[in-house]
């Protein structure tokens, strides 16, 4: 963790606290947040963790936490990189994109695998959650580019989709259309035909019909 006094590290113990309430955009009860981290011992041992975990992060400088009897919140001077993605996410995908969404943020990539090595059900829920988000908005805006006419980076959207979830029918429909917005007919097929033998080979289906025009099937 980077602070403006210089980088700090979170005390093992406190980390799971610190990215469960970061990840949080409103207040959260102690209770909930001990209960989940907690999750084995009864309610009384849960928070007497809760209460050593934020004593660590005050022992080691790390005053991110605003808690008071009941609950806990991330301070309002702290930025959290997951939302400013989940934000960039959302207005793609509900047609509020400004025009400087259509550059993908540096971020991404962490962001779409998010807490890699973490198998908590709270963690794998809010991974799941921002790449699900991310998926979509990587679409949304390869169909932006392309409609700006930046293909490349048109290219360069759809396929971060595609290399995140390969069999993910959506992401490779936006990838051939691309292709085919370019007019480059033999790229638009390549990528159908590789798609068409991995559906094969791993779900023994086919894709949809509509996937690729009748002028590049033909």
């Amino acid at each position: 963790m980077t602070t403006r006094t210089g980088r700090k590290e979170v005390p093992e113990g406190s980390k799971r606290l610190l990215v469960f309430v970061a990840l949080r955009r409103r207040r959260v009860e102690r209770r909930c947040v001990a209960g989940a981290l907690w999750p084995v011992g009864g309610d009384e041992r849960a928070s007497g963790n809760l209460r050593s975990a934020l004593w660590r992060l005050r022992l080691a400088g790390i005053d991110l936490i605003d808690a008071d009897k009941w609950s806990l919140r991330l301070g309002d001077r702290v930025g959290v990189d997951v939302h400013a993605v989940s934000d960039w996410a959302n207005r793609l995908i509900r047609h509020t994109a400004a025009g400087a969404d259509l550059a993908m943020p540096a971020v991404l990539p962490e962001a779409l695998d998010l807490l890699p090595g973490w198998y908590e059900e709270w963690a794998l829920m809010e991974r799941e959650r921002i790449r699900q988000q991310a998926l979509h908005a990587l679409e949304a805006l390869s169909r932006k580019l392309v409609q700006a006419g930046r293909y490349a980076e048109a290219v360069d959207a759809a396929l971060m989709a595609v290399n995140v979830e390969p069999l993910r029918e959506s992401a490779q429909r936006a990838l051939i259309e691309v292709h085919l917005a370019e007019r480059n007919w033999i790229e638009g097929r390549r990528a159908f035909e590789a798609y068409r033998q991995l559906v094969r080979r791993e779900l023994g289906a086919e894709p949809s019909a509509d996937l690729l025009p009748d002028i590049v099937q033909a």
